[in-house]
Order: C-alpha cells, then structure tokens, then sequence
C-alpha cells in the first residue's frame, strides 16, 4: 500500500495543471479583499447608529471561499479524472488491480497537498479581509459582534483552521465525485451545483428554513464548528458532517468503481461511516431538557403577534409549598433560528409593578439581534399591579408624603401610611404580604425548570435589579449572566447614591444659562431654586385653582421636579427641562401649579402619591427606616451632600413608614464566589448604582452610556445593546472605561 501511495504522489506532483489550479485560488485573496472594500466604503457612508446596525464582514473568509473551495474540488476532481481522459486509468489497474485501493491511495498525498494549501489560503483570505478594513474592523454592531473579527477574538482562530481543514475536505470530496462521475466536464458541474448552486438556492428560502438549510452548506461550516456563528449546528456535529460529506463522496468513488459485484460491500461500509460518524456527536449533546409550559396564542391581543404566552402554578408563599398556590403569565418571544441555539434570556421587568410580558412586547425591537441566538421570556410576576387580586385603583394611589421635621411627625406619617396601607392588603392580606423579590425570583426558578433549562441569562431593568439580586443569592448556579440596566444598588449609601442626579440639576442650570428657551435664562438657577424650596418650606406655595385646595412644599416641589431634572427629554430641544424651567418660574411667583399640571398627567393625582403598589415590595425588600434615629442619620447625610435635591433620595424609605407588615427580605451579601462576572449599565444618572452592584461580583464590568435615559436596552440604545448582546452570547465584557456616547446631530 506504501508503495501505491508513493505512486500517486509522483503522479500529483508531477501534473504542472495541479501547481496553477493553486495558484488560482489566489483570486479567493482578492475577492476577500475587494468585498471588504466595498463594505468599509459602506460603512463609512453610514450615519453612526447606522453603522451600529451595518452587517458584520465577519472574518472575512466568506467572501472568498466559494472560489477557493471551487478551485480545491476541482484540484480533487483532475487527480482521477484526469487518468480517465488520457487513458492512463487503465494502467494504473493494471498495476494496481483493486480499485478502491487506487481510490484510497490518492487521499493521502492529495489531503497533504491541500491541508497546507488550504490552510496558508484560509489565513492570506482573513489577513486580507482585516487589512483592508482597517479600524473599522473593531466596530462593535448591534448583534454583538464586530464589523471585522480578529484572530484575537473568541473561537476565530479555531474558525481559520477549520476553514484550511474544509478546503482540504473539498478537494477529497471533488476526488470521490470525479471517480464517480469519470470525466472533468461531467465533475465540474456537479460540484458547481455542490459549491454555488445549492448555497445560493439556500440563501433564497424564508427563515427559518433558510438557516437550517444554511448550516448544512459547506461554506458554512467552520464558523460552526468553531461555535462563533454560521448557522444552528453545534461544533461536534459540524464537524461530524464535514467528514460524513467526505465519506459520501468518496464511498460514491468507490462504489462506481468497483466491480459489480462488490459495489454493495463498498457502498454499505461507506454509508455506514457517513452516517454514524455524524450522528455521534448528535446523540452526546446534552442540550436543554423539554419544556413543561404550554406555549399558546397569547389572550392579549395588543401583544406582537410573534408573542406565545403560557401559565405556571407557584406557590403564594414559598415557606409552605403545598400550601395556596397562584398563576403567573409566561411570555415568550421565540428563536428565530438564525444561529446556533445558546439558551434562554429571562427579562425581568421594573417597577416595581409592572408586567414583564407586555413590557416585553413592547421593546421586541431591542431583542431582535439577540434572538438569533436566545430564546427570550418575560414574566407577569406577583406584584404585577392589576392581575385582579388587590384593588387597582387602590394600587396605583397612595399618601402624599410629608418630610417630618419631629418624630411626632413621622409617627403621624407612619399611621397615615399604615391606614393607606390597610385599604389595599384588606383584599386579601396572604396575598399583599407575599409580593416581597425574593418570592419573585423563586418564581423565576420555577419557571426556569419549566423551561428545561440548566441555566438562564439575564437582563434586569430598573428594580428588576432587585429579584435578579435575589435570584443570584438563593440560586447562584443556575446563573450563566446577568445585565443590571440602571437597577438601584440596595447596599449603597442613599444619599452617595443620588450624586448623579445632583450633576443632572447642575446641567439643566447650564442650559438654562445657555438657551434662551429657558424661562429662568439670565437669573442664577440654583441660586432661584434653593430660594424657592426654602420659601415654600416655611410657607407652601399654592395650586391656583385647585379643588380641593392644596400647596406646595419644598419637599413636593423637588419630589415632582425630580423625574424632569434627570430626564429632559430629547436634545437640543429638552422638552421637560423647559416644562421644569417655566414650572419653577410661576412657583416663584407664588403659582405651584406647574407642578401640579404635570404631575397629575402622569399620577392623575395633583402631588406625586406614595404608590401602595410600589410600597407593597419596596418595604418587603427593607427599603424602609429602622427607626425615627435612623431617618434623622440618613436626613442629615442627604442636606450635606444634595444641596438641591435633598429628601428625593429618602422619598421611597418614608412610604415605608408605618408599614403594616415587616420587612421580610432586606439586602442580604452575594455569594460573590459562585457566581459568573456580570455587567451594569447605565446613563449618567444610573450608571453608579450598576456599576455598584456588579462590583460585588469579581471579574465583572460595567459601561456607561454618557447621555441621558433609564432602561437602556428596552428603549433600543444601539450601543448598550451592542455590548449586552456581546456579554450575553460570548460572556466577553466591556473594556475598562469603555462608554458609550449619544449620536451626534
């Protein structure tokens, strides 16, 4: 057999057609490079948030690879066809009479040849494709890849030895065909029907479909088996079909080849290896366990229509699990299969109070990118406000909250806040007394083994911070990532925590000095606000008009200014700063109805109430004060470190006052240890607070977004979803001190 072989490399080596069929693939080189040409010509035509949006050019290979896989299976082709045309395939039978071992004699030689080949081509193809986009290649685009990919990124260099390994596996696969077929022309066509016509046919089919029949191309297969992309086939099994596609063609050689009566034998060995060696990795995967929910049309019809809802049973109280039980609506906004399968990522809404469901409907845009990768659920959690149980009109009214100057004040608070209380939980008090995040995040878990997943990656906005925290400490191994998108940081100093929204008021005060839309433009603005506030302390400003009639102090007044200091709405144009800006002008001149007016379009009440529903887990979750000391401790850190804002940060901790029901679930330590890096972000207002919480978690990052907003990733910031979708499907964090800025006009 040695010497077989030996004969068939004097015979390859010797055909000079074979040195400039590989000199031909150099054109693969130049199609890579004349493509990443135009898309970085396109690219710097773009708008910046279009930029972020562009296709990624990947690592470039995939431009070029249809001619160099062309030029490879055809190199494959010439080494039996070529005996067939001049006759000489007689003589190599002569010499060797059994035919499949002339067949196999080719391989080695002909494998040596491309491996080499394929592989020097596969790294000249990327360098290229790298050296023409230049920077740009860095750019981080919405899917959470970048426009080029370097061989320093996760999986690329793996992707670049399998790609020289498939050109490799095309030249064999060219041989197999060229001995069944016995002639160059009738070869050539099938392996263009092979290499451009199937891929192309492929492209046109609609998705799903299109995908799946994408990740069984050729082409696409080393991206797979590297598991960076390329369609939904995990790497095993990619790389198990591209050995079974040898074995196909080479077992149809040899089967043609072969006597008739031994065509059978070679045809069952060959199919048999085709077969079993890709359906071993198939059987080995482990992949997530079947779903116990039963996904439907969801009952909401304002939902998007791509939503399937389901219901889960859980426990009321998670202490006594056979006890009442309650449902929860599940929603999900399915795979579309564009890329291997990685899991599922759990939406855990804010509020508290709202439902994740439809807030999920509602921001689908912003999952579109990452929904080729994860299948996304929300949840309708407990504390949803209006599932019926506890009164919603009672839910979303509450006290006006007064800042008490004695302790006989806070204790008159407390029993106003209690009586407050008290008309909601008389509904149902086991149920109002249960709405703690803990009680949410075990709902979580029970929906996670629902779900059949191992583990579940995560995006918390604003207080769904808060059952994400808890979900990391009570289940700490069921977490594969977790996002926190400007949640609130309960271990952190209230009044350190407010410093942000000190600097949004210094920028309103700027822009009221540099715009003459501002109505306090020319005065000094903290300079009128602390005169203001301090008038309206001693002596409360009315609402003119009012019934019943009602007034303004300097508490309310920076209670209802807050929301519009750290969002101004839209530039250049910071519509609420103007609204802000014309409110505090007429509170001047002894009118507080400018407050009114825009609170009650928001609250529907003329002071910002303390919202039962809100309370009914924010003083579960041990927002409240210990006692009459504590808040004075806490009054006087926030007076010398918020010089205008002083009191908002406290305003959520006095609803808590007087409570009917004790705090069952304070902030409680992470077990850091055992639990993955995560990532905060935030705006200029937030970021503190996520950066704070991940910080609890070695290894974690955080990047802020230096504009304005809350909620980044639901309101579709192209840059924060850039990086999430990074973190959340290759668990790759941000740089140290990476931000993301707001598009220029």
């Amino acid at each position: 057999m040695i010497d077989v072989i030996a004969s068939e490399w004097l015979k390859l080596r010797s055909l000079r057609s074979n040195l400039y069929l590989l000199a031909c693939s150099v054109a693969a080189v130049g199609a890579c490079a004349g493509i990443a040409f135009m898309i970085g010509r396109g690219f710097d035509n773009q708008t910046a948030d279009e930029r972020l949006a562009f296709p990624t050019n990947g690592d470039g290979i995939g431009n070029g690879i249809a001619v160099a896989y062309f030029v490879f299976a055809v190199l494959g082709a010439l080494t039996i066809t070529s005996e067939y045309s001049t006759k000489m395939i007689q003589t190599s039978l002569v010499a060797v009479p059994r035919r499949q071992v002339l067949l196999l004699a080719k391989v080695p030689g002909l494998a040596a040849v491309t491996l080499v080949a394929g592989q020097v081509l596969a790294f000249a193809m990327h360098a290229a494709s790298m050296a023409v986009l230049g920077d740009r290649a860095g750019q981080l685009l919405r899917g959470g890849v970048t426009l080029g990919t370097s061989l320093s990124q996760p999986g690329v260099l793996t992707s670049m030895i399998a790609a020289g390994l498939s050109m490799a596996a095309v030249a064999l696969i060219g041989l197999g065909v060229g001995a069944a077929v016995r002639s160059t022309p009738g070869a050539l066509v099938v392996l263009t029907v092979i290499i451009v016509v199937l891929p192309v046919v492929a492209k046109t089919l609609p998705m799903p479909l299109r995908a799946q029949a994408g990740s069984f191309m050729i082409e696409n297969l080393p991206l797979q088996i590297a598991g960076v992309g390329g369609g939904n086939l995990p790497p095993a099994l990619a790389a198990g079909l591209l050995f079974g596609y040898v074995a196909a063609a080479l077992t149809a050689g040899a089967t043609v080849i072969a006597p008739a009566g031994r065509r059978i034998k070679a045809l069952a060995i060959g199919a048999a290896v085709a077969v079993v060696v890709p359906a071993v990795p198939v059987a080995a995967s482990p992949g997530a366990g079947p779903s116990a929910l039963a996904w439907a049309d969801c009952a909401d019809q304002d939902l998007v229509k791509e939503m399937r809802c389901a219901s889960i049973t859980v426990p009321l109280n998670w202490a006594e699990p056979s006890g009442r039980k309650i449902e929860l609506t599940v929603g999900l906004l399915p795979t579309t299969g564009a890329q291997r399968r990685i899991g599922t990522v759990f939406a855990i809404p804010g509020g508290p109070g709202g439902s994740g469901v439809a807030a999920l409907s509602t921001s689908a845009g912003s999952f579109a990118e990452l929904r080729a990768r994860f299948d996304v659920v929300s949840v309708e959690p407990r504390n949803t406000i209006d599932k019926g149980v506890l009164p919603y009109d009672c839910l979303v009214s509450g006290p006006w909250i007064t800042w008490p100057d004695t302790r006989a004040e806070f204790v008159e608070l407390g029993r106003r806040n209690r009586a407050a209380a008290e008309r909601c939980r008389a509904a149902d008090p086991e149920f109002f007394d249960h709405m703690d995040s803990a009680s949410v995040a075990r709902d979580m878990e029970a929906i996670r083994a629902a779900l059949g997943e191992e583990q579940l990656s995560f995006v918390a906005n604003s207080y769904g911070g808060r059952p994400g925290i808890d979900y990391s400490r009570l289940f700490p191994g069921r977490v594969r990532a977790m996002v926190f998108d400007g949640s609130v940081d309960p271990w952190a100093d209230r009044a350190q925590g407010r410093l942000a929204h000190e600097e949004a008021f210094t920028r309103f005060a700027a822009w009221c000095a540099a715009d003459t839309a501002c109505a306090l433009h020319g005065q000094d603005v903290g300079e009128v606000w602390r005169a203001l506030v301090a008038r309206a302390d001693r002596d409360p400003v009315p609402v003119r008009g009012a019934l019943p009639r009602i007034a303004y102090s300097g508490f309310d007044i920076k209670e209802a200014a807050a929301p519009s200091v750290i969002q101004p709405g839209s530039a250049p144009e910071y519509p609420r700063w103007r609204q802000l800006a014309d409110a505090i002008a007429r509170a001047a001149g002894g009118d507080a109805s400018g407050f009114a007016d825009y609170v009650r379009q928001s609250t529907k009440s003329l002071k910002v109430p303390s919202f039962i529903g809100m309370n009914m887990t924010h003083c579960l979750d041990g927002l409240g004060f210990r006692d009459y000391e504590e808040y004075r401790d806490k009054r006087r850190e926030g007076e010398r470190l918020l010089p205008n804002l002083a009191g908002t940060e406290l305003w959520h901790s006095l609803g808590c006052v007087g409570w009917p029901v004790p705090a069952t679930n304070p902030p409680a330590p992470l077990p850091a240890k055992r639990l993955p890096p995560y990532l905060g972000v935030g705006s200029l207002t937030d970021f503190g607070n996520s950066a704070g919480i991940v910080r609890h978690v070695p290894g974690s990052g955080a990047i802020q977004y230096q504009g304005n907003g809350h909620g980044l990733y639901n309101s579709g910031n192209s840059c924060i979803i850039a990086h999430v979708n990074r973190y959340l499907t290759s668990l790759s964090l941000p740089p140290a001190g990476a931000v993301c800025r707001p598009a220029g006009p």
